[in-house]
């Protein structure tokens, strides 16, 4: 990666950790994601209006089927993501988000972009997978099937906020391939991709909103701070990464923004006083040197 990238992603990850921190804040659901876009939307207007005087840029019809696919990939992560968030800590549910993204984001670049990771990227994968086995507490899992004394209401419903927060890391990867092939192959202009997509999430969920306009407007009333600072931070660290994306592989993007895991892992153990945090912090320590090992595979 060159300078300029890595300077990029790591801009990226540090906006990406806090948005995050401050959506397991809110704890809400569709009603919040759906705050939090019309926010984004407000915001891109004034953007995308002096952006197109400027810059006149043409949309064909396959550009505006790539915005729309990714925003249904989007809308189904903001969805899993902010169920995880209300299930479990952040410091389980963030980490195993990010990590499974960037696993499943490499051997996808491998199978259709054709990229070739080295011996050590493979360790790397194989690191990471070992790495949310033991973040999501799987140990536990095996104990609970074998110990008629452990609680096993506590270990299914950690098993569950685990599901979504791999479920989760399922539509990263799926959205990170293919925005690489929107911005990289198709040569989309990140600030309208990303635009495009948050207003393709605002028209999915407009209809299921409607019928719960009185919990938006409870989340407007309670979590706006939230919503504002997530509206702010979320669209810009993405135009990074897609602005990366268009000059540098993405095996090499989607596993370095992971840094981020580090940080989520902060504030989990810093801010919100999340228990078990030694074994996460271990565990996410790990996942973070698979991913590197990705990287550099």
């Amino acid at each position: 990666m060159t300078p300029a990238a890595i300077l990029i992603v790591l801009v990226a990850a540090v906006l990406h950790a806090t948005w995050n921190y401050w959506a397991k804040r809110a704890g809400g659901g569709l009603p919040f994601v759906y705050l939090v876009g019309l926010l984004i939307n407000a915001g891109y207007i004034p953007v995308i209006a002096v952006y197109w005087y400027f810059k006149h840029p043409s949309l064909p019809p396959i550009a505006l089927v790539a915005i729309f696919v990714s925003g249904i990939l989007k809308t189904g992560y903001s969805l899993f993501l902010q169920r995880g968030y209300r299930s479990g800590d952040f410091s389980l549910i963030y980490p195993l988000a990010r990590g499974t993204g960037p696993l499943l984001s490499a051997l996808g670049a491998i199978l259709i972009f054709g990229e070739r990771p080295s011996a050590v990227a493979l360790l790397g994968a194989l690191v990471i997978v070992g790495s949310i086995f033991w973040l999501a507490g799987g140990h536990q899992w095996f104990r609970a099937f074998n110990d008629p004394l452990h609680p096993k209401n506590a270990t299914q419903a950690a098993r569950r906020a685990a599901i979504y927060g791999i479920t989760s890391g399922v539509f990263i990867a799926a959205y990170t391939l293919w925005d690489k092939r929107g911005v990289g192959h198709l040569m989309i202009a990140p600030l309208i991709y990303d635009a495009g997509t948050a207003l393709t999430q605002l028209i999915l969920l407009a209809p299921f909103a409607w019928r719960r306009r009185g919990e938006v407007a409870r989340e407007w009333r309670e979590h706006r701070a939230n919503a504002f600072i997530m509206a702010g931070a979320s669209p810009v660290g993405y135009v990074l990464i897609l602005t990366a994306m268009q000059f540098t592989p993405v095996s090499y993007v989607a596993p370095a923004r992971e840094i981020s895991i580090l940080i989520g892992m902060f504030f989990g153990a810093r801010f919100l006083k999340e228990a078990d945090a030694r074994r996460r912090v271990w565990a996410a320590a790990a996942m973070v040197a698979g991913i590197v090992a990705l990287a550099l595979g």
